[in-house]
């Protein structure tokens, strides 16, 4: 068992006491050619591995996390998120599996939103909106990578330039986005700095299965939040932050998410807006078990949203080895700001501006009961 208290985990994490890292410097990070992009450009698989033998891969394509390879209560070991072997399995269709969401994770209605009095237009690739940063978002390109070996533990730090004007959104960004791993945490860091004012609002998009395989539907979920946000048919919110209690969106209390789904008509794609005492404070959002391998994973942030999507979209056309990825075979717990925030003032603000600096963290943790 790698059961552990939950206060003494989250406190290391934070770094109020710090892990060794035992594994050597050659064994706990990996590199590999991974091939490369139609225009040429060379893609990395890296390896990372933690002190409790932790396993993710990472490719500098997209920033995606392929791997998460995580024991069960009998100790075997699977890999609990969708991805693929293969650097041509990403390109062939644009999935966002396990990648970086940027400039803005989620939808903005119509691709439209003012700015200082300015009205941009952004790329449209979702029927009529915008979606996880346009049609050639950060999830499509080659980071700048580089392994970092920390007293936490293992980290690949990836840096992208996202230049002014592109997919319609204004101001030269920088951003960096630092995976760690930490005994059996992942950390996420986020920071990005701009020279005009931009809507960001980054996040990763992996879509977990604590199987291993199969469906998702009696995973159980607890989310942290006593509301959501609705959304309209074309699933951009309403504006509305309504009561969770006495819905099917109600997960303050564990919930298997095929218990309600058919109540929920196209299954879960909603952003839930987390308890918080205090703004941008770290704090617990989500638990997910898989009953029958006893893995879990649960989720720290200093976002005050999370949008849950319950793989309503997988339509059996992609694949990893011989498993075929259907409807509900896998769940998004995506870590953000409200989507089309820039079009909603009761919402938390996405501006960032010249003078400020975007920086956020993520925690995952993955044990088993």
């Amino acid at each position: 068992m790698r059961k552990k208290s939950l206060h003494s985990l989250f406190a290391g994490i934070l770094g109020l006491s710090i892990l060794s890292c035992n594994v050597p410097a050659e064994e706990a990070i990996k590199k590999e050619s991974w091939g490369q992009t139609p225009d040429g450009k060379a893609v990395n698989l890296y390896t990372l591995k933690s002190s409790s033998g932790l396993e993710v891969k990472i490719t500098d394509f997209g920033g995606v996390i392929t791997t998460v390879n995580a024991p069960d209560k009998a100790g075997n070991i699977e890999n609990v998120v969708l991805g693929f072997d293969d650097l041509s399995s990403y390109l062939e269709k644009r999935s966002f599996f396990g990648a970086i969401i940027g400039r803005y994770g989620n939808r903005i209605d119509k691709g439209q939103f003012t700015l200082n009095d300015s009205t941009y237009q952004l790329s449209l690739n979702d029927g009529p909106n915008h979606l996880h940063g346009g049609t050639n978002g950060f999830d499509q390109k080659v980071w700048e990578a580089t392994p970092v070996e920390t007293a936490k533990g293992p980290a690949l730090k990836l840096t992208y330039f996202s230049k002014d004007g592109e997919e319609g959104y204004p101001g030269n960004l920088e951003v960096t986005v630092t995976y760690t791993l930490q005994g059996d945490s992942l950390i996420v860091d986020y920071l990005a700095n701009t020279d005009k004012a931009t809507p960001v609002n980054l996040t990763n998009h992996s879509f977990f299965n604590l199987a291993g395989e199969g469906s998702i539907l009696n995973h159980e979920l607890t989310i942290d939040a006593d509301a959501y946000t609705p959304v309209n048919e074309t699933l951009i919110p309403t504006g509305e932050i309504k009561p969770v209690e006495g819905t099917p969106f109600d997960f303050t209390t564990p919930h298997p998410i095929g218990e309600r789904i058919d109540q929920v008509p196209g299954g879960y794609d909603h952003n839930y807006a987390l308890n918080k005492t205090e703004k941008g404070a770290m704090t617990f959002a989500s638990k997910l078990k898989d009953p029958e391998s006893g893995r879990t994973m649960e989720i720290y942030t200093e976002e005050p949203g999370l949008q849950f999507y319950s793989g309503n979209f997988l339509d059996g056309s992609q694949k990893s080895g011989d498993w075929v990825f259907e409807q509900y075979n896998g769940l998004c717990l995506e870590t953000q700001h409200f989507p089309d925030s820039p079009n909603h003032e009761n919402f938390p603000s996405t501006i960032l501006n010249p003078d400020e600096t975007y920086q956020t963290r993520t925690i995952m943790v993955f044990g088993v009961e």
